[in-house]
């Protein structure tokens, strides 16, 4: 069984990220058109999705193509990382995050450059043997005041909040989620973004993180 199927066959086992009424249902699925190359754009595109879906807040983006990536130096520019790889979670700041599964805190760091994450959580799980990663993104930086590597979070337990456009890499609040298979070394940062030569690599080691709560 590879890891995607592994992680859809044991869904059961994993709870969604916020508390209710922020439930799936009271959510809208919302992909990012074509054209939205400035933060502005993409924070007025999102409050219109939101209100007029009438939802109250949005998730969506694994594997959609960004044109707001391409403007920014941190992506590159001979052939700019645009291919998102995870989900965005777009709600208001200060919103708390719960751990979806049991796990423990692998690293974090404050990822304080311009578009970048902010402060980043990763923790480390075990899923029938397999050792696997959940990066969570564009947190407060209270978030992470008292962690330590090896910190037990249960399954549903309060593990950070949602940070201000100050200080969660200059973006509209939200909450990135992505699940890793290999962080290849990496340590309190992995690419949340990639190039299109680099799809099937990613893709394999990042899979659609909606396959653990649909």
């Amino acid at each position: 069984m590879n890891f995607r199927e592994l992680l859809k066959s044991n869904k059961a086992e994993f709870t969604w990220l916020l508390k209710a009424p922020l439930t799936i249902e009271n959510g809208y699925k919302v992909s990012l058109k074509p054209g939205i190359s400035s933060i502005s754009d993409l924070s007025d595109f999102i409050e219109k999705e939101i209100t007029r879906a009438g939802k109250i807040f949005a998730f969506g983006g694994y594997l959609e193509e960004r044109e707001v990536y391409s403007n920014a130096s941190l992506f590159g520019s001979i052939e700019p990382r645009t291919i998102h790889l995870g989900i965005d979670i777009w709600c208001d700041a200060g919103t708390s995050i719960y751990m979806p599964y049991d796990g423990r805190i692998h690293c974090f760091q404050d990822n304080n450059n311009s578009r970048d994450y902010g402060p980043t959580i990763i923790t480390r799980h075990i899923l029938n043997e397999q050792v696997f990663f959940l990066l969570f993104g564009h947190l407060s930086r209270d978030s992470l005041v008292n962690l330590g590597k090896g910190k037990l979070f249960k399954r549903g337990e309060k593990i950070a909040d949602l940070g201000t456009f100050e200080e969660n890499g200059g973006w509209p609040p939200h909450l990135h989620f992505q699940i890793i298979k290999d962080l290849e070394g990496y340590l309190g940062d992995y690419p949340g973004v990639a190039k299109k030569s680099e799809l099937d690599h990613y893709r394999d080691n990042c899979p659609d993180p909606m396959i653990i709560f649909n």
